[in-house]
């Protein structure tokens, strides 16, 4: 494994598309979706991101206690309904962060706690995100509704919910590998790819009630041949509305097309120091530079 441990520093822009659902729900807050009001613009934590990544791993790559692969950050139910603690769930790996770092893709990547008998290792994560942000302003609308059973005993009128939803979003997350951190979690390029797998594959997977609605539209994966970051690169990145519609009256991919001038600008800037690129979008989406229609990010 040692060998293959990253070695490039990595920028990373992913946006998606959230349509009717709550991105990201506030449980302080009646889990409405957290919200810049100054801006009126959602937000979504990256401890949301990093849970989508981490349970398409574990639903769909195999990283579920067998075979040497886990996640370590992952809900276990003790018989009698106990929640695992962090201290059980270092336990299972008899308080060892060296058989935690070999099995468990989310500390090698995220890094984390593990709290062991006498003391806790705290682990850098190598993978980063920022707070998320729509890069359209949108707003939060309540949606009443009914439950499926009485409201008490012997009573016939039902339950009352509310839901909070976001009508349309493209939400916009900035991140990083870095190398450097990567050599204390042991990060790999094999995690890496499953990283950027997770990525796209886990918010396309997204399908429980509150997520559905939920696709991937663009990851842009910039690997430097030095310690080097162009930085912002969801700042560089503009929604334009197409027609007469503003930013609150989108409702699909189609009202808006990505200007992403001064994205390929600092790319093409930059053109010395970038490796290679990773490029995904959706084919619905429309990426325009300098008035130009364009397919792909390419150096």
């Amino acid at each position: 494994m040692a060998n293959n441990i990253i070695k490039n520093r990595s920028e990373i822009l992913f946006l998606y598309e959230v349509e009717n659902t709550n991105p990201n729900g506030d449980p302080l807050n009646e889990n409405r979706p957290r919200y810049d009001d100054e801006e009126g613009r959602v937000l979504v934590s990256d401890v949301r991101l990093k849970r989508t990544i981490r349970d398409y791993w574990f639903e769909f790559k195999g990283y579920n206690g067998t075979d040497d692969k886990d996640i370590f950050i992952r809900e276990i139910v003790k018989e009698g309904g106990k929640i695992y603690s962090g201290k059980d769930r270092a336990n299972d790996f008899k308080n060892d962060s060296d058989t935690v770092l070999n099995k468990c893709i989310d500390i090698r990547v995220f890094g984390g706690v593990i709290p062991l008998d006498k003391s806790s290792i705290t682990f850098t994560g190598p993978t980063q995100f920022q707070m998320g942000k729509s890069l359209n302003k949108t707003k939060i609308v309540e949606i009443q509704g009914t439950g499926a059973f009485a409201s008490g005993e012997g009573k016939e009128q039902k339950t009352f919910r509310t839901e909070f939803v976001v009508p349309y979003a493209l939400i916009g997350f900035n991140g990083v590998i870095n190398e450097e951190a990567a050599k204390y979690t042991r990060m790999t390029e094999e995690d890496k790819k499953m990283l950027i797998e997770g990525i796209w594959e886990g918010t396309k997977n997204l399908i429980s009630r509150s997520k559905f609605g939920q696709i991937p539209m663009l990851l842009l994966v910039i690997d430097y041949k030095e310690p080097f970051l162009i930085g912002n690169l969801r700042q560089r990145v503009k929604l334009e509305t197409r027609g007469e519609k503003n930013e609150m009256q989108i409702r699909s991919v189609d009202d808006y097309y990505l200007d992403i001038t001064d994205l390929l600008n600092s790319l093409k800037e930059n053109k010395e120091k970038i490796e290679k690129i990773h490029f995904q979008k959706d084919p619905r989406l429309k990426l325009v530079a300098d008035g130009k229609e364009i397919e792909e990010i390419k150096l």
